[in-house]
């Protein structure tokens, strides 16, 4: 979508989280003339689930801003941007597996490195391997054997390059065709 002379894109994408907002809230709106009391369900499990996040979100963003304070944008070019190579897939499974709670807290942080240069193959081996729990891994090994286990997390790792590298090459030919059409 090319803007016109007035910039309308630029403020469409400006105002979007905003009129996402707004269209939720008519949505729910529309949504509790018809069925009251199953729009009183959906709003009390939507406020229970952010006041469970909200502890670990003030986590992340206190993360991110000590990371955004203690690292350059160039130090995170280094280990997980164009051309880390070997370092930065071993960083972004490492971390993958070694990551924990709920995925939409790392996505916050995860955006934010990719606004520094973090490539969006690493992004996605870090979301593949947080299928690896380590703290699961006795229980999964009482459950299922210790092969099973080694198994299927060396296959989750490998399976989360190559999905890495399908995800890289995807959004690498969508930001060539933008750019030759923007």
């Amino acid at each position: 979508m090319k803007p016109d002379k007035n910039g309308r894109n630029k403020k469409w994408k400006k105002y979007y989280s905003l009129y996402f907002l707004v269209f939720v809230i008519f949505l729910y709106v529309g949504l509790f003339i018809f069925r009251p009391e199953r729009t009183q369900t959906a709003l009390k499990a939507s406020g229970d689930l952010l006041i469970r996040i909200i502890p670990v979100m003030i986590v992340v963003f206190l993360f991110m801003g000590i990371m955004n304070y203690l690292i350059e944008p160039k130090g995170i070019l280094r280990y997980v941007g164009k051309g880390s190579g070997i370092k930065g897939w071993f960083l972004a499974i490492s971390t993958g597996i070694l990551s924990h709670g709920p995925i939409y807290v790392w996505y916050p942080l995860l955006k934010d490195f990719r606004s520094h240069g973090m490539e969006d193959s690493l992004i996605a081996a870090f979301l593949y391997n947080r299928a690896v729990k380590i703290p699961l891994l006795p229980l999964m090994i009482y459950y299922f054997g210790l092969s099973f286990v080694i198994v299927i997390s060396v296959y989750i790792i490998i399976a989360s390059i190559v999905e890495g590298k399908i995800i890289g090459a995807v959004e690498g030919h969508f930001r060539e065709r933008e750019s030759k059409n923007g």
